[in-house]
């Protein structure tokens, strides 16, 4: 774990600077000698503590099932998980009030800290419902290592949000990592958006991942299946870390 390797990095750091104060006019050992052995100490033990940094990452549509599993688990690595809503404040009411927008709630957010919603305009500039869309390029995308692309439902409004996520980061963040989910196939497809138009959706998941492949410096593809949600999340999690 990251943040135990950097707290223990600066314990060996103060206890180095506590035997340097202990013993600064011994002849036997110099204070040169013990910060390069406690130095040399951590690299060896610990290559990865002097890397830590923060990692903040950008979910658009995870109010979602697979979001809502995929976000707990990043809030585990991560020191800010922001999901874009559109509309924040039904999406982390106390309880469900509607089925139009996706839900996470009060109790799931409370339980999740390093998870925040935050209002934008889903790609769809005629269709805004939340009460604070404006900004969410600068004080979100412009900061994410990592830009996961969950918007749902397969109709031309997945192709509007993939459509505007990459065109805001190619202006404010061209370098972070775009991932996209997708249903595995067409089977999968019709069990997570039933009711037909099957080969249209499908050719807009096509259309989504071809973008973002075609127009990212970094990009990332992921099929799951609507029974192993959980796996395809430690994937998802894997390739995060492997990648940064």
């Amino acid at each position: 774990d990251d943040r135990f390797q950097f707290t223990f990095l600066l314990l060996l750091l103060f206890f180095s600077f506590f035997i340097q104060r202990t013993i600064k006019d011994s002849d036997m050992i110099t204070t040169s000698t013990i910060t390069a052995t406690t130095v040399l100490t951590i690299i060896l033990l610990f290559p990865n503590a002097i890397l830590v940094r923060a990692l903040n990452i950008c979910i658009a549509g995870g109010t979602g099932n697979f979001g809502r599993i995929l976000a707990s688990k990043l809030d585990l690595i991560a020191d800010e998980v922001t999901i874009l809503s559109r509309n924040k404040f039904l999406a982390s009411s106390r309880t469900r009030v509607t089925e139009t927008f996706g839900w996470l709630g009060e109790l799931y957010l409370n339980q999740n800290l390093h998870v925040t919603l935050r209002d934008w305009d889903g790609g769809d500039l005629l269709d805004i419902v939340g009460s604070d869309w404006l900004g969410w390029q600068d004080d979100t995308l412009n900061k994410a290592d990592v830009v996961i692309n969950l918007v749902g439902g397969y109709t031309s409004q997945r192709l509007m949000a993939t459509e505007r996520i990459v065109r805001e980061s190619l202006k404010v963040n061209p370098n972070a990592l775009q991932i996209t989910v997708s249903p595995k196939n067409t089977e999968e497809l019709n069990i997570l958006s039933p009711g037909g138009a099957t080969t249209t959706k499908w050719n807009r998941v096509e259309q989504c991942e071809n973008m973002v492949k075609l127009n990212c410096v970094r990009s990332k593809c992921f099929r799951f299946e609507a029974n192993r949600i959980d796996q395809s999340c430690e994937e998802i999690i894997a390739a995060i870390i492997g990648d940064n």
